[in-house]
């Protein structure tokens, strides 16, 4: 059987749109607009750059790597597509203001109406979250895919917190393992600088997955009973510098995936290890984020496993020069990229395209 599935995929599953067939002109390179936060200066409160999505597509663009006609349009979770591993509890916790502005510390977000909060802040994650369970059918059609947003690794399924309202990567697990016949195993790479404990809370009875984390010991969240789910953890100290952090990026992740062959590998791709990041506390230089990108997917090529990379943390303003470089590096070497032709790529129903698997 193919590895492409229905909308509906298994038996059991729920109808959702996220499965949709896309057009093969297509890069699987997922974004859309909604994708960035803006209202009322209030993510300016954040030290999170809630408009580093954007301007990553600006800047590949600039150098014609993509335009428009090849983009997938990243499209909203559902509730019910958020019900595949959320509580509904939790759902409906976010329906309150001040629980929204502690999860993504922006305290001004507990005045305002929930309607303003879902609209401007929730709806802008949620069509990440889409963005991430699109983008993890796509790496297992082509060999690999990029969500230019998602990577919400501290939100787990009755929890958020960290900027983290829904739990994306779960997520994107969780649909493949129901939906496309032949993924059974899972490896997280999470090279985010702080401890991805919301993926690891979910899966920390799953021996399905695989988790490498590589963070700074030091510094949020330091979730001792999350750390449990570890299948290879690597803790950093304050300030760790390019030739170190590689050397362990390294031999790691060769290891993780000597140990064990997953059917896709999810690629958690934080900024935050730049050297001045107010938040990660480490030392690395825009070359060494660009190499390590490189290290990661070249294993996954080696070995012929396909891999899904979001975005997730980043605190500079210039995070997102360095994601479009990396990007632009990925496919020099080869890692990524095919000749594309121009199409609108929204991804449609099945029925809406004739002679498509």
């Amino acid at each position: 059987m193919s590895k492409k599935e229905d909308s509906r995929g298994k038996k059991g599953s729920h109808q959702t749109e996220l499965y949709a067939e896309v057009p093969s002109t297509c890069l699987p390179i997922v974004y859309s607009p909604e994708y960035n936060i803006t209202f009322m200066g209030l993510e300016k409160l954040h030290p999170f750059d809630a408009g580093k999505w954007g301007k990553v597509i600006h800047f590949l663009k600039e150098e014609q790597f993509i335009n428009d006609e090849v983009i997938v349009l990243a499209r909203e979770a559902s509730e019910a597509d958020l019900l595949v591993v959320h509580t509904a509890r939790y759902l409906n916790r976010l329906k309150w203001s001040l629980v929204v502005a502690t999860i993504t510390e922006i305290p001004p977000l507990l005045f305002l109406p929930n309607f303003l909060v879902q609209r401007k802040v929730l709806k802008p994650l949620r069509t990440q979250t889409g963005g991430t369970i699109m983008a993890g059918k796509l790496a297992m059609d082509r060999g690999w895919a990029i969500n230019v947003g998602g990577g919400f690794h501290h939100c787990s399924s009755d929890k958020g917190g960290g900027f983290c309202a829904y739990a994306d990567i779960t997520l994107a697990i969780k649909f493949l393992f129901e939906r496309v016949e032949g993924v059974a195993r899972a490896t997280i790479i999470d090279l985010d600088a702080h401890q991805g404990n919301g993926h690891e809370r979910d899966f920390l009875e799953d021996r399905r997955v695989y988790i490498m984390d590589v963070y700074n010991r030091h510094i949020y969240p330091g979730d001792g009973y999350a750390k449990r789910a570890i299948k290879r953890k690597v803790e950093l100290d304050w300030g760790t510098e390019d030739m170190e952090y590689l050397q362990k990026v390294e031999l790691h992740s060769e290891g993780a995936l000597n140990e064990v062959r997953p059917d896709i590998i999810i690629y958690n791709a934080g900024t935050d290890i730049l050297d001045g990041d107010p938040l990660g506390g480490l030392a690395i230089s825009p070359q060494g984020i660009i190499k390590r990108d490189e290290i990661i997917f070249r294993a996954a090529r080696r070995r012929g496993i396909p891999i899904l990379m979001v975005t997730s943390g980043g605190y500079q303003k210039k995070t997102a020069r360095i994601i479009a470089d990396s990007i632009l590096n990925l496919h020099r070497q080869g890692l990524i990229g095919e000749e594309a032709h121009f199409s609108f790529c929204v991804p449609q129903k099945k029925d809406d395209y004739t002679g498509l698997e």
